[in-house]
């Protein structure tokens, strides 16, 4: 009997965080492990991830982790899995080597782990089934479909990709492996759906390139261009443009630097030699107003729209904008970024520049669309979908197309997170089963997991700032030696609130002679109640909820007491 598991941990109506696992008899084959950009309400939260105690659990049982693609949401996690779990990798050339900076980055030695760059038409056997990458179409290089080939037909997994041919080799999808794939015969397809609800075909880069050479042509200055760092087939097409006008780049961005660093190297991007410049500070007499120059400013999610209001501003340490500056965005808004770009589009109004914005759904030429999606259903010809890497309506988007196409609602699968779907000898299993699974917020490191409390406490600072109220007392003695200093941060300016400062004080020497009266004070006690009734009051007299400290110093002792 041969039975084949799916489930998700990330990547199930989530805009990122991808982790898909396959069992087979038992074996775990796990496809990608990627991040989520936290929205603007998670404060402080740098990245969201999803919880692998369940895989960890099974460590025994994993085969391997294969990677589609060298972009956070596929591969970010990736130092969260190697720090629990000793298990190889596999990946194409260029997405082994982004793994290894962001391994690096996250203080890993990736020289330690088990990293194998996989070609094409590589096979990595196992004993009950066999991988293989092939080529598709994205925004970064040697993105990659996967295929495990079982007895019972072959799984299929392509996540953010076209069919755009007019582009480098190494960027180029693979039909006739495709085709190849569909003649072994295909059990089960997992398909990407951000691009399902878009109608027609993914468009090329026709449009872009003719927006750009319009542009740089008209440019009567320095030309600004803001964009994601991890676009790299946007990036190339913005350095070909300044090449063929005879300008130099220069690129900020530390990550952007990085990632054209490691393309270059390995001959996946091509900038001539002596046309990248590196920027001087700006003094007295540094301005780097080149006109012979195009600035690309780069970064993840907020970061280029933060860089351009610090331009705007005149804060940038390399560039100052200017009335006869253009800027071209070529970074879209993404989920949680709209108030800041709203913020950066009015800095530059107030300058004047000259703005050049490209419309959000031009960028959904990176994901397959719903004929995109229809062309690989016939060529593949699955007997079962399920729609994966998407928020649910994108998800439901692509099962309904799969309907539309002919399949019946016993063919395709919308699922959620760590729901199990199983085939025994190549058909589904009628019950469905549930695995453990969950989000991790990330703050700084991998290592640390906040939880709803820390994330409520940031939202109350946010909202409402913070009381500290630091008083002296000898608890030997049983006397308070001063009255309590008083500092607020984000709350109220004390001087214009004398009322409310002595109402606190005095609330201060209520609960702290209720602590002398007993024969000995109760340190927990005394915090929680002076805590206690001091944002009771607080919210009665200003409807504000101000997170309070209280910080009461035992001079009786060679040490302070905890403070919260």
């Amino acid at each position: 009997m041969n039975q084949i598991k799916f489930y998700a941990l990330g990547g199930l109506g989530d805009n990122g965080k991808n982790l898909y696992v396959i069992e087979i008899n038992k074996k775990i084959i796990i496809l990608d492990c990627g991040l989520q950009h936290p929205s603007g309400d998670l404060l402080g939260v740098d990245a969201l991830v999803p919880d692998i105690s369940y895989l960890v659990g099974r460590k025994e049982d994993i085969q391997g982790i294969f990677l589609s693609h060298a972009h956070d949401k596929n591969i970010g996690a990736l130092p969260l899995l190697l720090s629990q779990l000793d298990v190889a990798v596999y990946g194409t050339e260029y997405t082994i080597a982004i793994a290894r900076d962001i391994l690096r980055e996250n203080k890993l030695n990736p020289d330690k782990l088990k990293l194998n760059v996989i070609e094409y038409k590589k096979i990595i056997k196992f004993d009950d089934f066999y991988i293989e990458f092939f080529a598709t179409t994205h925004s970064v290089p040697l993105s990659a479909g996967i295929v495990i080939y079982t007895q019972d037909g072959a799984i299929v997994y392509t996540t953010d990709f076209n069919f755009n041919q007019d582009v480098p080799e190494y960027y180029r999808t693979d039909f006739q492996k495709i085709a190849k794939i569909a003649d072994y015969g295909v059990l089960l397809y997992l398909n990407e759906s951000q691009g399902a609800m878009n109608q027609g075909k993914s468009s090329s880069d026709d449009y872009l390139k003719k927006l750009i050479r319009h542009n740089f042509a008209k440019a009567k200055n320095r030309i600004i261009v803001a964009m994601y760092s991890t676009e790299l087939s946007n990036i190339q097409l913005i350095i070909n443009e300044a090449i063929r006008l005879n300008k130099k780049i220069a690129i900020i961005g530390r990550k952007a630097q990085r990632l054209l660093f490691i393309a270059e190297m390995m001959g996946y991007i091509k900038v001539p030699e002596g046309r990248l410049i590196n920027l001087k500070y700006l003094d007295n007499e540094n301005t780097n107003e080149y006109d012979d120059v195009v600035f690309l400013v780069t970064g993840e999610r907020h970061e280029p729209f933060f860089m351009l209001q610090r331009m705007a501003k005149g804060f940038d340490r390399l560039v100052k904008l200017i009335q006869t500056d253009m800027v071209m965005m070529l970074c879209p808004p993404l989920i949680g970024t709209e108030k800041i770009a709203a913020k950066t589009y009015d800095a530059l109004a107030k300058l004047d520049v000259e703005l050049i914005k490209v419309k959000k759904d031009y960028f959904s030429r990176f994901h397959a669309s719903a004929e995109d999606i229809k062309f690989m259903y016939t060529m593949l010809k699955p007997k079962f979908i399920i729609p994966v890497n998407g928020e649910y309506r994108q998800l439901l988007s692509q099962a309904n197309l799969a309907k539309e196409y002919g399949y019946n609602e016993n063919q395709v699968f919308l699922l959620d997170n760590g729901e199990v779907i199983s085939f025994t000898n190549g058909e589904k299993d009628r019950f469905h089963d549930m695995v453990e699974n969950g989000t991790i917020m990330v703050d700084g490191t991998f290592e640390l997991d906040l939880n709803d409390q820390v994330l409520k406490e940031r939202e109350l600072l946010a909202e409402d700032g913070f009381l500290l109220v630091i008083a002296n007392i000898n608890a030997k003695e049983k006397t308070m030696l001063n009255s309590p200093e008083i500092v607020s941060r984000g709350f109220m300016y004390m001087k214009d609130n004398e009322d409310i400062v002595k109402e606190i004080e005095i609330i201060y020497q209520l609960e702290t002679k209720k602590q002398f009266s007993q024969k000995n004070i109760d340190w927990k006690k005394y915090k929680d109640n002076l805590r206690y009734q001091i944002q009771r009051y607080l919210y009665a007299s200003t409807k504000r909820k101000p997170i309070v400290i209280p910080v009461i110093i035992d001079t009786s002792k060679a040490y302070t007491c905890d403070i919260i």
